[in-house]
């Protein structure tokens, strides 16, 4: 059955999600803000900014017209990054109606509060058909056609569905879960840890030590996680451990080159700038950070590489803070409710 569908953004993933969907033969428009973009697209079928090496689906429709792209769609994918995310969802509010289903792909944290992206998705009255999806989903390799998993999570039966239906293809598969706070924090919390892994590469650590990092990380995600109401075991799935592995290894990762960047002796202002797309996982370190002192949740990486990037603090802080720290359980989740946070 042949769908209308938005996504809602130009960048990379979201790209790479509506080319999807139009090789799928689905009707999606991709609105984005900047005219030349448009034309580029709907012209030459290539987004050159974002996937310069990535021919796009003929039928893939580029357009600056929101209310028009809001208006024909039955499920929209709101691909914009966490700065701009609020204003954007406040701007398609009234054109929303119950039958229209909104799937966040964005990973982050709105930047004016600790709030998610589905928080402000539900803020919404029109409708309740929200998701999440997230997943090891590097936009370049899903362009490519390189086989990728990916997670929709949403209580709701008809969310998960339609979106399975929408995505799955020979190269994209999409699993389901309960677990919308899970999945979600996982892949707003797991940037933190890709800036922790680029700087350790950069510094030349050996694999046993990215071993333990990667590891670690995956702890203390998990541990602030569940303190928001996630599910542990969330985190042993493609949204936690594989998007974490993936973020963590790849030089594709935006954060992960940020790390290595600092790690290679640049400030952090000029390693932001040599990317030039959003690290997500530095305003989400911020963030995080506040929320874990607020709570007294135990994050020595996150509070480590906190004081690294904003405090000027040496390399051996961060290394300090996981060698000589108060936990000890390795899988505090499956120790005796009495001994979990020793």
């Amino acid at each position: 059955m042949k769908h209308s569908v938005c996504v809602l953004g130009g960048g990379s993933f979201g790209t790479a999600l509506a080319n999807i969907m139009a090789n799928n033969g689905h009707q999606v428009s991709q609105w984005m803000r900047n005219e030349d973009q448009v034309e580029e697209i709907n012209l030459t079928g290539l987004n050159s900014r974002y996937l310069p090496n990535a021919p796009l689906n003929s039928e893939l429709l580029a357009t600056s017209n929101l209310e028009q792209a809001i208006r024909e769609s039955d499920t929209i994918f709101v691909s914009i990054p966490s700065k701009s995310f609020e204003q954007v969802v406040n701007k398609i509010e009234p054109l929303l109606t119950a039958d229209k289903m909104l799937i966040s792909t964005t990973k982050g944290f709105n930047p004016n509060r600790f709030e998610l992206m589905s928080d402000i998705l539900r803020r919404n009255p029109s409708t309740s058909k929200i998701g999440v999806l997230s997943g090891p989903n590097l936009a370049k390799e899903i362009a490519a056609g390189q086989i990728t998993g990916s997670v929709i999570a949403s209580p709701d039966d008809s969310v998960r569905n339609m979106t399975i239906d929408l995505l799955k293809s020979p190269t994209f598969r999409v699993y389901e879960s309960h677990d919308p706070t899970g999945v979600e924090l996982a892949g707003a919390l797991k940037n933190i840890y890709a800036i922790v892994c680029g700087l350790a590469k950069a510094m030349q650590v050996g694999e046993n030590t990215m071993a333990m990092l990667m590891t670690r990380s995956l702890a203390e995600m998990s541990r602030f996680a569940v303190h928001f109401g996630a599910n542990p075991m969330t985190f042993l799935g493609l949204a936690g451990m594989g998007d974490l592995i993936a973020t963590c290894t790849s030089p594709l990762s935006r954060n992960y080159r940020v790390g290595f960047a600092v790690g290679s002796g640049k400030t952090l202002d000029n390693a932001i700038e040599e990317i030039g797309e959003v690290a997500e996982g530095v305003n989400t370190l911020r963030m995080v950070v506040g929320e874990a002192h607020k709570h007294g949740l135990y994050m020595p990486l996150a509070e480590g590489l906190s004081k690294l990037l904003f405090e000027n603090a040496e390399l051996k802080i961060l290394v300090g803070s996981m060698m000589t720290g108060d936990q000890k359980w390795d899988v505090e989740f499956a120790t005796n409710e009495e001994n979990k946070n020793v």
